[in-house]
């Protein structure tokens, strides 16, 4: 048992470091995309993508080669000084805690760009004992470049181990922003036999009841219906009510398949019904899917309103279209209109659409 007060909790862990967050601020980031700081054509793209995605994240760790890596940690650090990034926020993920560049990533960063920085993704987050590893590196280096905001930490979940410590990762400090799902290192930690990036397997599924014949024989070869299910349903349900508990953000990771664009629509929205705030995208056409999926619809925000004007002081309960709408309805629909309402600050053509929206006169 730990002998620290939880008083301590938000105290700087370095001198001169600033304050910790009490609350991770709820900035709207529908999709994290990922750059390689290494790839020129990537790096071009990068000012004209600003405001057109909540985040974008030069990556460090995998999918960039040990040849560029020093290439990538240097392209971050000048794309990032000469792009205003306005209302996108700027996050980096760093090379995984065991490799020989993280500490190089992390002495090179914070002094040169820390100001920009919104959030570092740490890759393969085993324990708490990860996250309180960079938490005192991040505050010594804050520390020492004078910079003025505490930068967050995102957690991947990539091992099995790191699944089964997710409450204790989402805890162990207030710099803690949010918790990915990484489905490929993950599944190979966990041996699963699947060598897709994310989504469902053909062979992990449910059959229908086998039919029986005039006889009242059962027919096990006649032909049944089946169900593809979801690998990931039990650890993004883990993951969400981890996050939420910590009162951080949990996210879907990538959809490796680029060319199936409605397998990834379906993943993304089953996270997004599950409590997710956003996903990762790896090719810009995943942009705009994960941007409308996050963003409730006309629809949805039009009753969750209908319901937030019925309920008046949120006591009770009344009838809309015939069914019951009481204060645990009011508590949902209030998530979907903050959420609406944060997106519209961000997102003009949303904000035209949630504007736009007419409430009836109730009883008329």
């Amino acid at each position: 048992m730990s002998l620290k007060s939880p008083k301590d909790f938000f105290v700087p862990l370095a001198v001169g470091a600033p304050a910790p967050l009490r609350e991770i601020p709820a900035r709207p980031s529908r999709a994290i995309h990922f750059f390689d700081p290494s790839n020129p054509k990537m790096v071009d793209k990068i000012p004209q993508m600003v405001g057109t995605v909540d985040v974008l994240l030069g990556n460090l760790e995998d999918a960039v080669k040990a040849d560029n890596k020093l290439a990538a940690r240097e392209g971050l650090v000048k794309i990032a000084s000469e792009t205003d990034f306005g209302p996108t926020q700027l996050w980096t993920r760093i090379n995984s805690l065991d490799s020989p560049w993280v500490l190089d990533d992390l002495t090179t960063l914070v002094p040169a760009i820390g100001h920009k920085l919104d959030v570092i993704m740490v890759p393969k987050v085993q324990g708490a004992e990860d996250i309180h590893y960079i938490d005192r590196i991040l505050a010594q280096l804050e520390a020492k470049a004078g910079l003025e905001r505490p930068i967050l930490v995102h957690a991947i979940l990539e091992t099995a181990r790191g699944v089964a410590e997710v409450e204790n990762i989402a805890l162990a400090s207030p710099r803690m922003q949010g918790i990915s799902l990484g489905p490929a290192d993950l599944a190979a930690d966990r041996k699963m036999k699947t060598t897709r990036v994310g989504g469902g397997h053909p062979g992990y599924l449910v059959r229908e009841d086998p039919p029986k014949n005039a006889a009242g024989d059962t027919e096990i070869n006649a032909q049944r219906s089946t169900f593809q299910q979801d690998l990931w349903h039990y650890t993004i349900a883990k993951m969400v009510d981890a996050c939420a508990t910590a009162g951080i953000y949990p996210y879907y990771g990538p959809f490796g398949d680029i060319t199936d664009v409605v397998a990834a629509e379906d993943q993304f929205r089953n996270a997004f019904l599950l409590g997710c705030v956003g996903t990762w995208s790896l090719h810009p056409k995943q942009i705009e899917i994960a941007n409308r999926v996050f963003s409730p619809s006309v629809e949805d925000i039009k009753h969750a309103r209908r319901v937030v004007a019925a309920m008046g002081d949120g006591t009770g309960a009344v009838m809309l279209d015939g069914k019951m709408e009481d204060d645990a309805s009011l508590k949902q629909c209030l998530v979907l209109v903050e959420l609406a309402e944060q997106l519209a600050a961000i997102d003009p053509k949303l904000k035209e659409q949630y504007d736009a929206i007419e409430l009836p006169e109730e009883g008329a």
